[in-house]
């Protein structure tokens, strides 16, 4: 028995009956003591630590909140009533719910590996890797940095521009409980906007979207049903009978051919199709039957009657 300042009395505990009583290890309580979080009453002659019975509640407070995850720092500061549990406990609320997001697209990009049941490439593993390292906001930011390099300068109010602004507003985000097919989608992403050559391309189209002074002088609708019934019957560009499928579209004879099919190899592209498909697949869009295949026909057809 001990006396206080008032006179009363208190048992005093040594580190080891403090750690029997509570069931946490003694090399614990020695380390959270020495981190102040849980400082000894006093110590004996010899240096031993001794805690007294406000100890046990004190080291009940912090085993669990040091169970919920909480960082020491965060727990000096509910010691010492700087901040309230409640708001420190909604802190680690949001930090909890940002790692099982990371867990999920983790387990999916592990799913998706164990699936397929080959070694990737060096290239497809690193980019596996970025994505479940990446938290939401990076990975947001590579697409937008995509972006803001492929359309740098250009009008995104001119004539044909209408692909900036759409990747500018629809941009591309993993779920926070991705399936393994939007992974697929995410990594195949990732890949294609970190191309050189892909980002070029876009460039191109860019450029060409915001400088175009008016619409093409053909309406795409045209074409897909036209010249995507064409094309899926077989029909060669270069036959008689493509020459009345141009009729149907509304190309007639004294058009400039040659700019057209310029003008339609410049903006039909089967890479930047297929960002959209997978941006589609990432948002849970409705999957659309390719479009750029019926173009390519309908940009041979009018070359081969220039």
């Amino acid at each position: 028995m001990t006396a206080t300042h008032d006179g009363t009395d208190r048992t005093l505990m040594t580190i080891g009956q403090l750690a029997r009583r509570s069931g946490v290890p003694v090399r614990t309580i020695r380390f959270w003591s020495d981190e102040g979080v849980l400082p000894e009453t006093d110590r004996t002659a010899a240096g031993y630590r001794r805690y007294d019975a406000a100890a046990v509640a004190r080291l009940d407070l912090v085993r669990t909140l040091r169970e919920l995850g909480m960082g020491l720092d965060d727990v000096r500061e509910v010691l010492l009533r700087r901040r309230r549990v409640g708001e420190v406990a909604a802190a680690h609320v949001r930090a909890i719910d940002e790692r099982i997001r990371a867990l999920r697209v983790q387990r999916a990009v592990c799913t998706l590996l164990a699936r397929d049941g080959r070694d990737p490439a060096p290239r497809e593993l690193r980019v596996m890797n970025d994505l479940a390292r990446l938290s939401a906001e990076e990975r947001q930011r590579m697409i937008d940095e995509f972006v803001a390099e492929a359309f740098a300068g250009t009008d995104p109010d001119a004539p044909g521009a209408g692909i900036a602004s759409a990747m500018r507003t629809m941009p591309a985000e993993l779920p926070d409980d991705p399936s393994t097919e939007q992974v697929e989608a995410w990594v195949e992403l990732a890949d294609l906007v970190a191309d050189p050559d892909f980002r070029a391309r876009v460039r191109e189209m860019a450029v060409a979207g915001s400088e175009a002074p008016t619409p093409p002088p053909f309406d795409p609708a045209q074409v897909l049903e036209h010249a995507g019934a064409a094309l899926r019957e077989g029909v060669d560009p270069a036959s008689p009978e493509a020459a009345a499928v141009l009729e149907r579209i509304g190309v007639g004879e004294t058009a400039d051919r040659a700019a057209l099919a310029a003008t339609v190899d410049t903006f039909a592209d089967r890479r930047v199709e297929r960002y959209w498909t997978l941006l589609g697949r990432l948002n849970g869009w409705p999957e659309r039957p390719p479009t750029v295949p019926a173009f390519e026909w309908f940009a041979a057809a009018l070359l081969s009657r220039r």
